[in-house]
């Protein structure tokens, strides 16, 4: 059999996704080396697959970031780390993953190795198997690199949140750890503001802290996990779908002297920035602290904190209580900071 396994910087070839020999070989020799799944073993088209719920959850996401590596992570483990948290913060154990790469022709082998070996290391660690996926290669300057989809597929847990509609004024609003890192640390590796910060992406699977929080308390009533629109685009998501206020606490929010040089420096509100590695949750008053305990165990949870309240006031709004004692209304953003971070 031909080998085409290149040196490495050889770069992707149109032929590789004509489907034939070379596309053959190419899956065979890279994909399959690291989506080594029994599933995939033949190549079928579909995944033959067993779910052990009557109730699925299944979700599906692109990703398109722009520069494709940054600190914490690359386009790969945001993908896979996305697609896991989105079906974590439903409520259900992700157990299964499709990948679609969309390659333009001379993106280099090297820098795609890397990409693979990092998805399958996050999707091996979060306990989910890659299954079935495919591959296209389109013409240079039509892909801007990569792209990449993924998809999965969930189980439902012994205990899910109650829902939206089940917040009730009192009840706690926590995060796991500080916010906006993940877009920040892409501003940072754009290189074209010729600055630099000891800053990494929050990047990371977090359905196993999301599993721990469900086996610990009965009494979560919405999850979520902050990424495009940031802290701001889903606490009024929330305010608006209960139909209640939320008041937050600026001195209560988690940061790091790095994010508020960075937000001071650049004029950029923390609340609106991408996150890819944390969760935000509704939980009773009751449960609050001991959620925030367990969120602590894990290391994308160690600065957890409980940040505010629901309250019967300004129903739909959500208000921030600033450090000095004032309060202002935290908006729904409106465009974009930064295009292209996840």
């Amino acid at each position: 059999m031909q080998h085409i396994m290149p040196m490495r910087d050889e770069r992707i070839l149109l032929a590789y996704g004509t489907g034939g020999k070379q596309s053959r070989l190419f899956i065979e020799e890279l994909v399959l080396k690291y989506f080594n799944d029994p599933a995939l073993k033949n190549l079928p088209d579909s995944a033959s697959i067993k779910v052990s719920s009557d109730r699925i959850f299944f979700t599906t996401d692109s990703f398109v970031v722009n520069p494709i590596f940054f600190p914490g992570g690359n386009i790969g483990k945001l993908a896979v780390c996305g697609t896991i948290n989105d079906l974590a913060v439903a409520g259900a154990k992700p157990v299964y993953l499709s990948c679609s790469f969309i390659i333009e022709e001379g993106f280099r082998l090297s820098d795609l190795e890397r990409i693979l070996k990092s998805m399958a290391f996050e999707a091996k660690k979060a306990g989910v198997r890659i299954v079935t996926g495919d591959t296209k290669v389109v013409e240079k300057g039509k892909a801007d690199g990569i792209f990449i989809t993924t998809s999965g597929i969930g189980i439902e847990q012994t205990n899910v949140p109650a829902g939206i509609e089940k917040i009730e004024p009192g009840d706690r609003i926590l995060l796991s750890g500080v916010p906006g890192m993940h877009e920040l640390a892409v501003i940072c590796a754009r290189g074209n503001l010729k600055f630099k910060a000891a800053l990494k992406s929050d990047c990371a699977s977090i359905n196993r802290i999301i599993s721990d929080i469900l086996m610990t308390s009965k009494n979560v009533k919405f999850m979520r996990d902050p990424t495009r629109g940031g802290l701001a685009a889903i606490l009024n998501e929330i305010a608006i779908g209960c139909n209640l206020g939320l008041l937050v606490y600026e001195k209560k929010i988690p940061q790091t002297e790095a994010t508020r040089s960075l937000c001071e420096i650049l004029g950029f509100d923390i609340l609106n920035l991408a996150c890819e590695g944390r969760v935000v949750a509704i939980v009773a008053p009751q449960d609050a602290d001991k959620v925030v305990s367990v969120m602590r165990r894990h290391p994308s949870g160690r600065k957890a904190a409980v940040i505010g309240q629901v309250t019967s006031e300004f129903r739909g709004k959500v208000v921030m209580e600033t450090i000095n004692g004032s309060q202002r209304f935290v908006l729904m953003p409106s465009g974009r900071q930064l295009p292209r971070i996840c």
